[in-house]
């Protein structure tokens, strides 16, 4: 990035503080509209409850705060980048990203889409992109070459079924029969669903209670006390019974 780049990527460091979570609703709101396969991918309840909205605008403001020195962020990085791998973004969904980003800051700012402004930002973007696709494709090599390891959705099926005090612990095994990895306490796996009468799937992480071995795992779905109709949860426990299938991603420390 130039010096003038990075001065115009600061200079909306204010409005960001501002205007940020405005900014990544419409954010999100145009990019689902133009690419609704990605609904496949983003957490539906999260969406409407803001939590991942705001989660954005937080990053955003961050790297905008920081654009001198993306290295100050590593933490924020490591975390991103562990979701990302968790929920099995590709790096040919940065370019949709990127694009739905650029028109929204111009959109809600109402700055001109060929602006000096826009210009800066496509330039932090495609930064911050490179930055986050090497670390993402590290992870996922790294899941790939463990004993039992996979990347990306695996399919599981529901062996056993246990109620428990405040939901039902599923056991799941890998539908080829093959090991898995094992899994300490606390680290944790996405597993996706089909949603009853839609056409999507939706994605939910589940952390371990206990460490888990290389024959099966077990995770405990909790009644979601305002439950929408995209709640994972909520569909486990109503829709999925034993000999059913979800899709898994590989087990992530936390």
């Amino acid at each position: 990035m130039t010096p003038e780049h990075i001065e115009l990527v600061k200079a909306t460091v204010p409005v960001l503080r501002e205007n940020g979570v405005a900014l990544t609703q419409y954010f999100y709101n145009r990019m689902l509209a133009n690419h609704p396969e990605l609904k496949n991918v983003f957490n539906m309840d999260h969406q409407s409850s803001g939590r991942q909205p705001r989660a954005l605008a937080a990053a955003v403001l961050a790297y905008a705060e920081h654009i001198e020195n993306p290295s100050f962020l590593a933490k924020a990085i490591e975390h991103i980048t562990t979701k990302h791998v968790s929920l099995n973004i590709q790096a040919d969904q940065y370019a949709i990203v990127g694009d739905n980003l650029l028109h929204s800051i111009s959109e809600v700012l109402n700055v001109p889409f060929e602006s000096d402004l826009i210009a800066a930002w496509k330039e932090a973007y495609l930064q911050l992109a490179d930055i986050l696709i090497q670390t993402e494709k590290n992870k996922y090599e790294g899941l790939a070459q463990q004993n039992g390891g996979w990347s990306g959705w695996r399919p599981f099926e529901i062996t056993a079924i246990e109620a428990t005090e405040t939901g039902k612990k599923f056991t799941l095994k890998a539908q080829d029969h093959q090991p898995i990895p094992t899994a300490e306490e606390k680290s944790y796996i996405s597993v996706k669903v089909q949603v009853p009468n839609h056409e999507i799937q939706q994605p939910q992480q589940f952390i371990f209670s206990e460490a888990q071995n290389n024959s099966e795992y077990q995770i405990e779905a909790k009644s979601v006390e305002t439950p929408t109709e995209f709640s994972v949860a909520n569909i486990l426990l109503d829709h999925y019974k034993v000999g059913d299938t979800v899709q898994v991603t590989a087990p992530l420390k936390g």
